[in-house]
């Protein structure tokens, strides 16, 4: 018997116009938590997805348990017991739970009729034996993006896989719902499971990984055991190729006046429920202000009153002096509002358009890109997204004709924030702007973001990093039921200070 769940030997696929895996080996023990490590684009999703069946490689052969097998689909992949949590969650939206995790698999009764009451009851006790709690009867649509994750999870352990591997997991969780995670990988360890982690955080390898495999540009670089003297910058370093700095570099900010005033507004979700209550905090020019909070406490149908998707129910917006509340979307864009969103597959990209066509986006109509008639000017769309690629470092194989639905999700993001920066905008909302980066991306968006605040932007930034919010903000708002519960300027807090407000505590000090 081999001492290896996985063989991946000489494993190369191209796509036009990019090499995403040239000869790359991978080899995981049984029993292991291995981590595949790289930048945005290294060919790590690649790899997984000829793992599972979704692709298939232009040459290489793969072994599983020490058995040679040609991995045609993802249903023989699944027949060989191995299941995959993609970084794009593959879920239907008008479907529950249950039928989700049930698809193409559906249990019918002995008169061949859909019974789902036995598999809602696995689903349940799987949700409850793991910690992912979800009510197995509730529809897509209606569960938050950290629930459709732990469906995803609960997905692989309904079919009993043997070997599991994840695809950035923690990229939709929050810093609490992370930890859960790393403990689910454990117990899945102790109960003799695989595990091929493929992430960015750094932090995550070294809590649960056995081993790292490293990718660089498509080409395997290294393996190495992950032990408690193994260093972060070491790994870091190895993934983009030359050092990276994990702190912030940033001047004393010099505050200007109120770009963005938030007066004690309340709003409701999709379905009614007030999320934000009487909520009230200002932005003023050259500041970055941080909104502090475990998901859920009103933090999404804030940026959506501000970006025009969701109406306030009472109080007021005003931008530059202008009152905008009832704004739409457009006009609040041309006055100067630019927005990174949280979900950048429903409000960031269209997906089946070029990167060229999701860069002029919110300014595609205008005299700089439409000509006479309407008549779009390609020749200058291209070359602003071509401009935007070299400046950003977006990884696409096929450059700006590349479908933005293609790239990975890291590349996915640049393509926004390099949009919505380049707009220079004088209010920026920014929503999980580092969400699926490496840490070489991460240093870059970052060091931009500073630099727009040192332009005189106002940026309000809403993260679940509490790390981030610390390091890249100069004020931070505690949020908790919807409402601010403390504004403080950056270092006035700990973490656990910070903690306990975001749970819901007052701060007696805070001052806006």
């Amino acid at each position: 018997m081999s001492e290896y769940a996985i063989e991946m030997l000489g494993i190369t696929k191209t796509f036009p116009g990019i090499i995403a895996n040239d000869n790359v080996n991978l080899v995981v023990k049984k029993n292991e938590v291995h981590a595949i490590l790289g930048e945005n684009g290294a060919g790590k999703s690649t790899l997984m997805s000829v793992l599972f069946g979704a692709y298939s490689p232009d040459s290489g052969k793969i072994l599983i348990n020490g058995k040679e097998v040609k991995i045609t689909n993802p249903n023989v992949a699944t027949d060989l017991g191995i299941g995959m949590v993609h970084q794009h969650f593959k879920l239907v939206h008008n479907y529950t739970v249950t039928e989700n995790i049930v698809l193409g698999r559906e249990p019918k009764n002995k008169f061949g009729i859909l019974s789902l009451d036995e598999a809602e009851k696995k689903v349940r006790m799987l949700s409850e034996k793991y910690g992912l709690q979800v009510d197995p009867k509730a529809k897509i649509e209606d569960i938050t993006v950290g629930q459709q994750q732990r469906v995803e999870i609960l997905k692989t352990l309904y079919s009993d896989s043997d070997i599991i591997i994840l695809d950035e997991p923690s990229a939709v969780l929050t810093p609490q719902e992370i930890d859960e995670l790393m403990d689910i990988i454990r117990l899945l360890q102790k109960e003799g499971k695989t595990i091929v982690l493929i992430t960015h955080k750094l932090k995550e390898i070294k809590a649960v990984a056995n081993r790292c495999t490293i990718l660089r540009r498509g080409k395997y670089i290294d393996c190495v055991d992950i032990t408690p003297e193994t260093s972060e910058q070491d790994l870091a370093t190895m993934m983009v190729g030359r050092p990276v700095k994990f702190d912030i570099e940033k001047k004393p900010c010099t505050p200007g006046e109120k770009l963005l005033e938030i007066k004690s507004i309340s709003v409701n979700d999709s379905v009614g429920v007030e999320k934000v209550h009487d909520l009230s905090l200002d932005v003023c020019a050259g500041e970055i202000v941080g909104i502090a909070g475990v998901d859920g406490n009103g933090q999404t149908e804030l940026l959506y009153a501000l970006s025009g998707l969701s109406p306030v129910t009472k109080g007021q917006i005003i931008m530059n002096g202008k009152d905008i509340t009832n704004m739409k979307i457009r006009e609040r864009n041309e006055a100067g509002l630019g927005h990174i969103p949280e979900d950048r597959h429903k409000h960031g990209l269209v997906g089946g358009l070029s990167v060229a066509e999701n860069t002029v986006l919110k300014d595609f109509y205008t005299p700089k890109y439409s000509g006479k008639l309407g008549v779009l000017m390609t020749e200058k769309i291209f070359a602003n997204s071509d401009k935007l690629i070299e400046e950003f470092d977006i990884r696409s194989g096929q450059g700006s004709i590349t479908p933005a639905g293609a790239l990975s999700g890291g590349n996915q993001q640049k393509v926004i924030v390099a949009r919505e920066i380049s707009l220079s905008p004088n209010v920026l909302l920014v929503a999980q702007p580092t969400r699926g980066l490496d840490v070489g991306a991460i240093e870059y968006i970052r060091k931009r973001l500073v630099a727009e605040r040192d332009k005189g932007r106002a940026i309000l930034l809403v993260s679940f990093e509490l790390d981030e919010i610390m390091n890249l903000c100069d004020r931070i708002a505690a949020i908790s039921k919807g409402s601010i519960v403390g504004v403080f300027k950056a270092g006035e807090k700990t973490a656990s200070e910070i903690g306990l407000m975001m749970a819901g505590e007052k701060s007696k000090e805070a001052s806006k």
